[in-house]
């Protein structure tokens, strides 16, 4: 088998499918260290080519490509296909990837802090330990692990991170944010709906009008957060966090699961 169908194989089995047994790790059957993961086949000045030579009509395309380690800072990937990429442990602060195709990426402790990726199709993704603090994923559908992942103050607006109920073929696809740093979010309106938010902090983050029905959210810490006419119907709060919280009294928190063992005021 080839790397990239072993790699397109363990991202079907990966976290964001749900189930006995739950699928394999990804991260298990890959070896991180590879040249094929690991190591660049091009340089900033070879990104930037292709990037200046994209149209409307063809737009710059690095489906597969191993771009991992480089410093590709302030790049513009709108609308730029980077399906199954490799850009693990890349530097891409301030990167531009509005519109971006990133299914099946991987960019495993990669930095975007302060990435622009509104609109972004983040599909089967891998971010875990990325740091994307201040980014801006509004609009973005994001059914990707970004485990452990840093997005303090990032934007959420409107995003979709839920559950596609209606397209089950590979799984349950949806975004999981296990233990991630959420300090100051905006989900404003987001669909977090069956999103995976284990240990999360979601401290001081903005949930107002978010969808958060059948969440997991056990031991996350929602110190402070603004909740008003956020959806928890059937969302597992065991354990969790729910001090100081804002207009809880406009959210509908009642008709979450295992109410009883989270810490309260």
């Amino acid at each position: 088998m080839s790397v990239h169908k072993l790699l397109l194989a363990a991202l079907l089995a990966a976290a964001v499918v749900t189930g006995p047994a739950s699928a394999q790790d990804p991260l298990s059957v890959v070896d991180l260290n590879s040249p094929e993961m690991s190591q660049a086949e091009m340089t900033r000045a070879d990104v930037e080519k292709i990037l200046n030579a994209a149209t409307a009509e063809k737009p710059a395309d690095f489906t597969a490509k191993r771009l991992s380690g480089l410093d590709l800072s302030g790049l513009d990937f709108s609308k730029a296909i980077l399906r199954s990429a490799r850009l693990n442990n890349c530097k891409l602060v301030g990167a531009k990837f509005v519109e971006a195709v990133l299914d099946q990426a991987w960019l495993l402790k990669a930095d975007l802090t302060g990435a622009d990726m509104r609109r972004a199709h983040m599909f089967q993704g891998q971010f875990r330990g990325a740091k994307l603090d201040g980014a801006d994923l509004s609009g973005a559908r994001v059914a990707s692990d970004l485990t452990k992942t840093s997005l303090k103050g990032a934007k959420f607006v409107g995003a979709d991170l839920g559950a596609d109920m209606r397209n089950q073929s590979m799984g349950l696809m949806r975004g999981i944010l296990k233990s991630a740093d959420l300090e100051g979010a905006d989900f404003t309106n987001a669909n977090l709906s069956r999103v995976d938010l284990e240990f999360s902090s979601l401290k001081g983050a903005d949930l107002s009008g978010a969808n958060m029905m059948s969440a997991q959210l056990g031991g996350a810490d929602l110190t402070g957060a603004t909740v008003k006419g956020t959806n928890f119907n059937k969302a597992d709060v065991t354990s969790a966090t729910l001090k100081e919280l804002v207009n809880v009294e406009k959210s509908n928190l009642e008709n979450a699961m295992n109410l009883g063992s989270a810490y309260r005021d």
